[in-house]
């Protein structure tokens, strides 16, 4: 027995879309009843149609040249039935697993390079941004201070049940660039807002918060009465009211410390509000595939403490 992913109903002989491997049951087991992703690629001759074969080995000659095999190539292996087709649909457990992975390697670099190359790697900040060290924009998105577990792991359990959420509603391809684009302009916005104040984090700033706070706005505005019920305490909520518990603890934490910068424990409030805005203000404008459920089971994250994590 499984859970139809369209509608939520059990089903003992579930179907499993072989295009985007989510179980149906039989009323939605069609892609066009469960909007699957694979029908963007249905009139895409590279995605669906192509044999794999060379037009232009008929006659005996390369019209297409070494170009065009290799830009075939290139669509058959990012349409719906080529390597990349694995990602869609399962873009949040990619950015989970670069998380972790990061993690991991945080530890390496810092035992075998130094803190100065952890820096340099990691770690967006005043400098790196001088320095022109712009892949920390990026990087800084997905690490976390290596002595943080507890930020890590509120992160992880916040985007592991609210990131699939927004996946199926906007795509993967949409999801991918609101996930990486809000949590880079929240970790720039946190520098940007300290280069202004004359008071940029000593340290930098790192972590996967921003774009976690844009997730949860996001949700807050296409299905605010979401509830989920959290593990501790086991009481329902609604998605619209932890996304305020979120902005609240932001604001409490920029009010009690008096700087938008940090405060106690170095938590990144510029960064958490920016990402919440941003997610907000995309949910206004962005149009869905598929609607969000009314009720999850279980949910959750944490905002770590720790200099400039966010």
């Amino acid at each position: 027995m499984a859970k139809c992913s369209e509608c939520g109903e059990y089903e003992n002989l579930p179907y499993q879309c072989r295009r985007c491997g989510q179980s149906f049951c039989a009323e939605h087991r069609l892609p066009e009843n469960h909007e699957c992703p694979g029908l963007d690629e249905w009139d895409d001759p590279g995605g669906v149609f192509d044999s794999g074969f060379d037009d232009s080995v008929e006659g005996g000659t390369d019209s297409g040249g070494v170009g065009a095999r290799v830009k075939s190539r290139i669509e058959r292996e990012t349409s719906t039935g080529g390597l990349a087709g694995a990602f869609r649909g399962n873009m949040t457990y990619v950015f989970l697993g670069l998380i972790w992975i990061t993690f991991a390697a945080e530890f390496a670099v810092l035992f075998t390079l130094g803190g100065g190359a952890f820096s340099d790697i990691f770690v967006l900040s005043e400098r790196a941004l001088r320095q022109g060290l712009v892949w920390t924009v990026i990087t800084s998105v997905f690490s976390h201070s290596p002595n943080g577990f507890f930020h890590i792991a509120g992160n992880s359990i916040a985007l592991y049940f609210f990131g699939p959420l927004v996946e199926r509603y906007l795509g993967s391809k949409r999801f991918t660039a609101m996930f990486l684009v809000t949590g880079a302009v929240a970790g720039v916005s946190q520098i940007g807002v300290g280069m202004l104040l004359g008071a940029p984090p000593s340290g930098g700033v790192l972590g996967a918060s921003g774009a976690i706070m844009a997730v949860m706005g996001f949700l807050s505005v296409v299905n605010p009465n979401l509830k989920v019920m959290l593990l501790i305490p086991p009481i329902p909520l609604k998605i619209r009211t932890i996304t305020l518990l979120y902005a609240g603890f932001s604001l409490f934490g920029v009010v009690s410390s008096g700087s938008i910068l940090g405060g106690a424990g170095g938590i990144a409030h510029a960064a958490h509000l920016s990402g919440l805005v941003l997610g907000v203000l995309y949910a206004t404008v962005a149009d869905g595939r598929r609607s969000v459920p009314n009720q999850i089971g279980s949910g959750g994250g944490g905002l770590g403490g720790g200099p400039g994590r966010f």
